[in-house]
């Protein structure tokens, strides 16, 4: 029996309650996690520096998370030096998810009460992958994520790292994403296909568009696979890139695995 728990409570374990890094994934799910991050490095080129990736969605549960942890994770893997960090500060999951100390963290930081050594925020996974936590809960998020130490922080971290990847709360439910876009390179939008509501959609890219962020695509998550090789995997993710952000129309598609927030 204490085998048992121990194996349901690594995180590491190929258990069915436990994909969330993509090494655990389905063949197609892990291939697609690796689609994306071609696509990013293609995207940007290396002159830029080091890039700063917001992960969002319009709506809670649509796996924002998760897919920020495993592109942070396949980031790493092909040897670029990353951090992720929990930028929501509300509902924070990823030190949860990663079964890490939930702090101090981010907000700990930007409040001032507490200062970050890098070294301990180094992954056990890969030497080359930093995980930051939320830290202690604020009153303020919003504010703290638009903040000038915000954006100190990450033009600190910038000078480490090729690229950050910053997990964030829905665009719909509170102003954070927004409040941070100004300080990022672009932004990821996590879409859940048949949870995700059309008015919920519309009224995320709304928001997007009037507060000119870079959305450099979007990851459609959950959609059922059709007939042909990979048909009994179920799901598809798609990776969606806009050359300019106008809409579907111009998108790249990719299929992949359904992962859980």
């Amino acid at each position: 029996m204490a085998d048992r728990v121990k194996k349901k409570n690594d995180f590491f374990s190929v258990t069915d309650n436990q994909k969330t890094l993509h090494k655990n994934l389905k063949f197609t799910a892990t291939e697609q996690y690796k689609l994306l991050r071609t696509n990013l490095l293609f995207t940007m080129t290396e002159a830029e520096g080091c890039k700063i990736i917001g992960v969002t969605s319009s709506m809670r549960g649509e796996g924002k998370s998760t897919t920020a942890v495993n592109l942070s994770y396949v980031l790493a893997e092909s040897g670029k030096k990353v951090i992720l960090i929990d930028g929501d500060l509300r509902i924070p999951s990823i030190a949860k998810k990663m079964q890490i100390d939930s702090g101090p963290g981010l907000a700990d930081l930007l409040r001032g009460e507490s200062t970050i050594d890098l070294s301990g925020l180094r992954s056990q996974q890969l030497p080359n992958w930093y995980i930051m936590p939320a830290g202690s809960l604020p009153p303020n998020p919003s504010e703290l994520l638009g903040s000038k130490r915000m954006e100190a922080a990450l033009k600190g971290l910038s000078a480490h790292f090729d690229y950050i990847i910053v997990d964030l709360p829905p665009v719909n439910i509170v102003s954070d994403a927004l409040a941070i876009s100004k300080y990022i390179t672009g932004m990821i939008l996590v879409i859940r296909e048949e949870y995700c509501e059309k008015k919920e959609l519309e009224n995320c890219i709304r928001q997007l568009k009037l507060s000119n962020v870079n959305v450099l695509g979007c990851v459609m998550n959950g959609t059922k696979a059709g007939k042909g090789y990979y048909s009994k995997y179920r799901y598809k993710r798609y990776y969606k890139y806009y050359k300019t952000y106008g809409g579907y129309d111009s998108a790249e598609k990719i299929s992949g695995g359904q992962v859980n927030d």
